[in-house]
C-alpha cells in the first residue's frame, strides 16, 4: 500500500509540529523517519495512523483519501516503544487481542485465529512461548510479540514509534537486522521513526530527515551519506569536523590554520568546511595545501577501529575533530596523547556563509609524495 501526504499542517496550541508538508512512500518500502526531539516525527507518524488529525492536507492509501477516515478503519498496525502488551494475558493471547475484537461480520473464526496466531508467532521465532506471560519475556521478545500483534490483522501500513529505543545495544542490533529481514519477506509498507542515524541507515529504503517540522532532505541511506543537501543533514548524521573559513589571499584561513581550496570560483568565499572522521590524513607537517596543527588529546578503541580526538593548536575550531583509524593503522603510525599532529582532509563539503544552503563537494588530489608521514 502506498501512501501520500499532500500539504500535512499541524498545530498545537501555538506551536507549529508540522508545516505544510508532502511526502510520497511506495508500496513495500520501509521508510524512516529520523530527526531530533521536536522535530514533528512522531506527531507525523500519529498523522498516517489516526491517532492525530491533521490541521490542513490530505492523506492517501494508495487511490483512497484517508484523511478523515477513523484510525479503526485505515487497517493500520501500530508497535510502540512501550510494548503496550496485556500483562493478564498470555503471548498468545496478546497477539490474538486484535482479531478477536474485530466486528462480528470481519472476525475470523475461533480456529483461523488459533492458526494465524501459531504462524505469526512461528514468524518471529517465539512459538516456544506461546503460553507464557509478557513479564517473563525479556525486552527483545516482548518487542516481537509487539510486532506480531501487530501484523496480526494483516494491516496495509506498519507504523513504528522508537520500535528499538527501550532496549540495549546489543539487542538493538540483532533485532533491527530481524526486522529488516521480515520486512524484505513479508514486504509490507512500513514508517518507522527514530532518532538514532545508525537505525535509519541501516533499516530503511529512504530516509527522511525532519526539523523543526519540516522535512530536510529525503534520499537513499547511501545518497543521504553521499550529497547531504544542508549544514543540518551533515551534523545531524553525525560524525563530522568543521572548519570555519575566511576567504584570504586565495586561502581558506582561519588563525594559523589554512586550506587552500580547489580552483573553483564558488569557493573563493568565506563559508564552513565539513570533513567526516575517515577521510583525514595525518602528518608530522603540514603541506603546501593545508595547514590544519592539532594535539591529540584521547585516543579511544572502539570495536574495530580507534577514534582519535584531536584540539586545534593555533587556531579556533568550536568543538574537538575526530579521526578514525584501524587498530593496525594506529600501531604504525605510533600516536600518543600530547603529539603535535596536521591534519589534511581527503575529501570535504563546502558551505558559503552567503550561499543558499547547499554543499559544494571537494576532492583534494593534491597530496605531494612523502608529505603524509602517517600513512593511512
Amino acid at each position: 500500500m502506498s501512501i501520500r501526504l499532500s500539504n500535512i499542517s499541524k498545530k498545537f496550541g501555538q506551536f507549529q509540529a508540522l508545516s505544510p508538508l508532502n511526502l510520497d512512500i511506495e508500496e513495500g518500502e520501509m521508510i524512516g523517519l529520523l530527526g531530533p526531539s521536536g522535530s514533528g516525527k512522531t506527531t507525523l507518524l500519529r498523522i498516517i495512523a489516526g491517532l492525530e488529525g491533521a490541521d490542513s492536507g490530505q492523506l492517501y492509501f494508495g487511490d483512497r483519501d484517508v484523511t478523515q477516515v477513523h484510525v479503526r478503519e485505515r487497517h493500520v498496525g501500530f508497535v510502540f516503544q512501550n510494548y503496550a502488551l496485556f500483562r493478564h494475558m498470555t503471548v498468545a493471547e496478546n497477539v490474538a487481542f486484535g482479531l478477536q475484537v474485530m466486528p462480528r461480520k470481519q472476525r475470523p473464526t475461533a480456529a483461523e485465529i488459533h492458526k494465524r496466531v501459531s504462524q505469526l508467532l512461528d514468524t518471529v521465532q517465539l512459538g516456544h512461548l506461546a503460553q507464557r506471560y509478557p513479564e517473563q519475556l525479556s525486552g527483545g521478545q516482548k518487542q516481537r510479540i509487539a510486532l506480531a500483534r501487530a501484523l496480526a490483522t494483516q494491516p496495509e501500513v506498519l507504523l513504528l514509534d522508537e520500535p528499538f529505543g527501550a532496549l540495549d545495544a546489543k539487542v538493538r542490533k540483532e533485532l533491527r537486522r530481524w526486522l529488516r529481514s521480515l520486512h524484505d519477506e513479508l514486504k509490507f509498507t512500513s514508517v518507522f521513526v527514530t532518532h538514532d542515524q545508525d537505525e535509519a541507515l541501516e533499516l530503511s529504503d529512504r530516509v527522511v530527515v525532519m526539523s523543526n517540522g519540516h522535512i530536510e532532505q529525503v534520499n537513499t541511506p547511501a545518497e543521504l551519506y553521499a550529497q547531504p543537501n544542508s549544514r543540518f543533514v551533515f551534523d545531524f548524521l553525525g560524525n563530522v569536523n568543521v572548519f570555519t573559513a575566511e576567504w584570504q589571499q586565495s586561502h581558506w584561513r582561519n588563525g594559523a590554520a589554512f586550506l587552500v581550496p580547489p580552483a573553483q570560483p564558488q569557493l573563493q568565499q568565506n563559508g564552513a568546511v565539513y570533513v567526516r572522521s575517515h577521510e583525514l590524513a595525518l602528518s608530522d607537517k603540514p603541506n603546501s595545501q593545508a595547514n590544519l596543527p592539532f594535539e591529540i588529546v584521547s585516543i579511544t578503541p572502539i570495536g574495530a577501529e580507534v577514534r582519535v580526538e584531536l584540539a586545534a593548536h593555533g587556531w579556533h575550531s568550536e568543538q574537538l575533530w575526530e579521526a578514525k583509524f584501524t587498530h593496525h593503522q594506529l600501531q604504525e603510525m605510533g600516536l600518543k596523547r600530547g603529539n603535535l599532529v596536521f591534519v589534511t582532509p581527503q575529501t570535504g563539503y563546502f558551505f558559503a556563509e552567503q550561499g543558499d544552503g547547499t554543499a559544494t563537494r571537494l576532492n583534494w588530489p593534491f597530496l605531494p609524495p612523502g608529505s603524509i608521514v602517517f600513512d593511512i
